[in-house]
């Protein structure tokens, strides 16, 4: 499925962003507390949520700590950390880093203890009391935990303390692991002149891991009952405390079976909320979004997280995803070790509890037209090179592709069709797209529906018999492909019982000279 779109969006942020807590032993101060979140049909649910506390500063001044000679130029400044959010701060971290994670539990009093376990990781904890799972920390009280990210790549963390309801209320987060030393041939400037804002420039310690972007996408579900009955024990705890302060409150017992989840969150937003800019004032205690944009030919990484207790079949258009590792553990030939062996998939599975992460591109070919647009009145048909008239010629790299590796070499950020499938150059689209002199189609119509050039010559036609007005320029240099990804379980795909919502947001291919504007 393709979706038009003739416009783009204001500020576009990194979906994965994060806190550090300094290089080599971060440390991390988290607080469990409680809040509201917001939903699209205008509720606000009462829930419960990691953060940095009262004090709202991320531990750590930074929002990476890159690996050695990788230097993103923006990171520092998308650096945030609410009192709580849904989900909790993503901890970035880097493989061999002895982390330190000491958690204040300033839930409610009915609450009782709380915790968290991070999963794939060697955990000692400290202080606190004994729990089930780990070590918990008292109400108005603290536990630490300690462990080495002895292995890049994407992880949860979630409350190991009463899971069934603790959890649902928003107790999780994610940790990324980024590699120690990233291959060689991962390159440390693939976006050209556009800024760069990867954590890395590669997965894992693996040279075919590679990338481009990278985004984040935590998917759950809520049962908004149980989040009603908990609030109630709440309050007459608290009534209860405020009557009497020697009074006793009977911990928190609510039902959580049979589950009946009504709202269904990509990154703590449902659809359209969750296509919104990070760290959007509309939604203080859910800042992380989940609004993917890529250039055609870049190279992005998928990190995966499914964090309920149901399993999401989050749907993605436009290309397979070829998957590079589960729970950390990349997917190697059995054969040749040196050679990722994960499945081409389009739906991700989202088992309760794994994390995926996988390679996404997007290029256009073999669609048998022009998707950037080229073909305008004279032009010449089929694959063209310079002295054609064609202003933007293809030279096709040894896999067919106009890239770095052509001769003449393209320029990411700044050649104009930088990835394009030269065999389909100039071939004309199948459809005869509206008049741009008609007003109804208005000022921001590029001449094209498609990525189209960024500059159209005055007077010219593109795709059409009728020339523009002398000096009519491109108002929507901008203007790209929307994908839909989406859960495919029809239920997940509304909110509160309404479509559309839920699981849902726009993967946009923005043309290859558009900035991905990622700052916050």
């Amino acid at each position: 499925m393709i979706i038009l779109v003739c416009f783009r969006p204001g500020v576009i942020l990194a979906s994965a962003p994060g806190i550090t807590g300094g290089r080599g032993a971060p440390v991390f101060n988290l607080v469990a507390s409680a809040g509201t979140s917001s939903q699209p049909d205008g509720a606000s649910v009462y829930t419960w949520g990691y953060g940095c506390g009262k004090a709202g500063a991320a531990p750590g001044a930074s929002l990476a700590v890159a690996p050695a000679g990788f230097a993103p130029a923006a990171l520092a400044s998308i650096s945030t950390c609410p009192i709580m959010q849904l989900p909790g701060p993503t901890l970035i971290v880097t493989e061999g880093d002895s982390v330190t994670v000491t958690l204040a539990n300033e839930l409610p009093v009915a609450a009782g203890n709380t915790s968290i376990i991070f999963p794939g990781f060697k955990v000692t904890a400290t202080q606190g009391v004994a729990g089930v799972l780990t070590r918990e920390a008292v109400r108005g009280a603290t536990v630490t935990y300690t462990f080495v990210a002895s292995a890049p790549g994407t992880y949860s963390y979630h409350s190991g303390t009463q899971a069934e309801l603790q959890v649902e209320m928003g107790l999780y987060g994610a940790v990324i692991v980024l590699p120690k030393t990233p291959p060689a041939n991962c390159q440390t400037n693939a976006l050209g002149t556009q800024t760069d804002y990867r954590l890395a420039s590669s997965a894992y310690d693996h040279p075919q891991t590679c990338y481009d972007r990278e985004y984040l996408f935590q998917l759950m579900e809520m049962d908004s009952t149980i989040h009603t009955a908990t609030l109630q024990q709440v309050q007459d705890c608290n009534l209860a405390v405020s009557a009497n302060p020697a009074a006793v409150c009977v911990p928190i017992a609510v039902k959580t079976e049979p589950y009946h989840p009504n709202y269904f969150l990509i990154n703590g937003r449902s659809m359209p909320d969750d296509m919104d800019a990070q760290f959007s004032p509309a939604y203080p205690n859910q800042p992380y979004n989940g609004n993917p944009h890529l250039h055609p030919g870049e190279t992005m990484l998928i990190r995966e997280i499914g964090q309920g207790r149901v399993q999401h079949p989050l749907h993605i258009h436009g290309n397979h995803a070829r998957v590079i590792a589960r729970d950390g553990t990349m997917l190697l030939s059995t054969v040749d070790q040196t050679s990722l062996a994960g499945p081409l998939i389009f739906t991700f599975p989202t088992v309760s509890g794994q994390t995926v992460d996988a390679l996404f591109q997007w290029t256009g070919k073999g669609l048998n037209w022009d998707v950037y647009g080229h073909t305008y009145a004279g032009a010449p048909v089929g694959p063209s090179n310079a002295g054609s008239g064609d202003p933007s010629p293809c030279y096709p790299d040894i896999n067919g592709f106009y890239t770095r590796d052509s001769n003449p070499a393209a320029t990411p950020g700044v050649t104009p069709n930088y990835g394009e499938w030269c065999a389909d150059h100039n071939k004309a689209i199948p459809i005869t797209p509206p008049d741009p002199t008609i007003v109804a189609n208005g000022l921001w119509y590029g001449g094209s529906p498609y990525l189209g050039l960024q500059t159209i010559p005055s007077g010219s036609a593109q795709f059409i018999s009728t020339p523009r007005p002398p000096g009519f320029a491109n108002q929507n240099p901008g203007a790209g492909y929307a994908f839909m990804w989406h859960s495919h379980d029809e239920r997940e795909i509304t909110t509160n019982d309404v479509f559309p919502g839920g699981m849902m947001m726009m993967m946009i291919i923005d043309p290859p000279a558009a900035k991905i504007d990622e700052t916050q």
